[in-house]
């Protein structure tokens, strides 16, 4: 086994490196060549417990401070986050298979503009004064919640630490984060970034483990939210979890997302789209369109377009930055995604382009595309997780909105037109949190991120983050005298 990255000890608790061996082992493989480059081991109880008493230590300190200065201590560990970019895109690359050409401007970079971003708003979180008859007023505080505990997925994970640990501290809480056993690595690089800004010890506190280390976390009492990225089967439990003590929650989960493209669409723009939509991080995006709803006039132009654009992708080495696909995260989520593949030419889906697993080292899978896809397929109703795309034809924009809404999920929709009172009409008309006019996926910490129906609650990024990290406190001021009836 390499040591390159192999961590000093597998937890970051109270500003420090510390391990208990007695904990489940956790491999860490290297989905390019299949080769454990690291080992670490699931937080025991005892490691628990000293992860949330430093936490809540650490938050007294953090919110006494004004958010000014919590957002100064931020913004340095963003520009730390940048300065190391390289070495941590590295890390992100070995610890997902994600190419080069993407961990270099997707990941690192983006948990920097969350912390930047949400430094910048610290200072500006203030309460109002609410004037009432008769000289009386009331004047709102809004404080911090606790201790939060923030449970990250596999296919991003410094950048969901990052998006959740930047709302949570600029609202003055702290935060325990247990990464996806997949991925434990890069978390404990933004512990040890956020300590050398400036950050207390113990703030933002990295504990490795499965899914019963979650649990102990969240159905803790001394923890006041709990925020999730991942599939809809955790996010019920975990919500479910979360409501027994009334803590506040936030739930990002997975979709089975609508492009509709019709038939007055810039084609290449459309395209992009759909190969953004379904092929980036080797398919492994919870918002991801993989549901391609065409226009009839257009549908053999575009599949056409498509799969001649489709033979551009440069599959390899993760490491080399001309790499356009890199490997699926582990053997099991490929043979997951291949039993879909086959589930879709027996249920008579026609296997456009891809279909096969690689040979060879590591967990590598064409691109796949399917055509003729009706809504009663399994690759039209489930999440895949993969890099496999269901294109699907439609004759009016009624249908269109009708069969891209018919979904449990509700995380994101895409349209494609040049009509744009069309498109603000079809976004209007789409049942999902996340929705795009000639574009998709883009995630600018700017605009709040989420799903409705069964893709979550709640909302990560943008101001409306700020609602789900704190909460209003209400003080009545009496001026005048208090009566009684005696």
């Amino acid at each position: 086994m390499s040591t390159a990255y192999q961590p000093a000890a597998s937890h970051y608790v109270n500003g420090t490196y510390i391990d208990d061996l007695d904990g489940r082992e956790i491999p860490v493989i290297y989905p390019a060549t299949g080769q454990e480059i690291a080992k670490v081991y699931g937080a025991t109880a005892s490691i628990i417990e000293q992860a949330i008493q430093s936490a809540q230590i650490a938050q007294k300190q953090w919110a006494f401070l004004s958010g000014s200065e919590r957002g100064r201590i931020m913004v340095r560990a963003a520009h730390i986050m940048r300065e190391r970019n390289r070495s941590l895109s590295e890390l992100e690359t070995h610890d997902t298979g994600k190419p080069m050409s993407e961990t270099l401007i997707a990941d690192a970079l983006s948990g920097a503009d969350a912390l930047e971003y949400f430094g910048g708003l610290a200072g500006t979180l203030t309460g109002e004064h609410i004037p009432l008859a008769g000289g009386d007023f009331v004047y709102t505080r809004r404080e911090a919640l606790g201790v939060c505990v923030g449970i990250g997925a596999w296919n991003y994970p410094i950048q969901i630490a990052s998006w959740k640990a930047a709302p949570a501290l600029a609202c003055g809480n702290a935060m325990i984060f247990k990464p996806s056993e997949m991925t434990p690595l890069s978390a404990l690089k933004l512990a040890e970034i956020l300590v050398e800004a400036g950050a207390p010890a113990g703030l933002f506190n990295v504990v490795q483990g499965h899914g019963d280390v979650g649990a102990a976390l969240v159905t803790d009492p001394r923890i006041d939210k709990v925020s999730l990225t991942g599939s809809v089967p955790t996010g019920q439990k975990v919500y479910a979890a979360a409501a027994q003590g009334l803590k506040h929650a936030t739930m990002e989960l997975g979709g089975k997302s609508p492009i509709v493209i019709f038939d007055d669409a810039n084609l290449e723009n459309a395209v992009s789209a759909a190969i953004n939509g379904n092929f980036y991080s080797t398919g492994q995006i919870c918002s991801n369109g993989t549901r391609v709803f065409v226009q009839d006039e257009i549908k053999d132009a575009f599949i056409a377009r498509l799969t001649e654009r489709m033979k551009r992708a440069i599959i390899g080495d993760p490491m080399g930055e001309t790499t356009t696909i890199g490997p699926m995260v582990s053997e099991r989520q490929r043979a997951i995604v291949l039993g879909y593949i086959e589930k879709g030419i027996q249920e008579g889906a026609t296997l456009v382009a891809g279909g096969k697993s690689i040979d060879g080292a590591g967990f590598y899978i064409e691109p796949t595309v399917f055509a003729d896809v009706t809504d009663d397929m399994t690759i039209a109703r489930e999440e895949i997780f993969g890099p496999v795309m269901s294109v699907l034809s439609f004759a009016t924009e009624e249908e269109a909105i009708r069969r891209a809404n018919d979904t449990e999920f509700g995380l994101a929709a895409g349209v494609f037109t040049q009509d744009l009172t069309r498109a603000h009409r079809v976004a209007a008309a789409f049942e999902a949190g996340t929705c795009y006019i000639n574009a998709y996926n883009l995630t600018p910490v700017e605009a709040p991120f989420g799903g409705v129906k069964m893709s979550g609650v709640g909302r990560e990024n943008s101001k409306a983050a700020i609602d789900h990290y704190s909460q209003l406190k209400s003080v009545y001021v009496c001026l005048g005298d208090t009566e009684a009836a005696f």
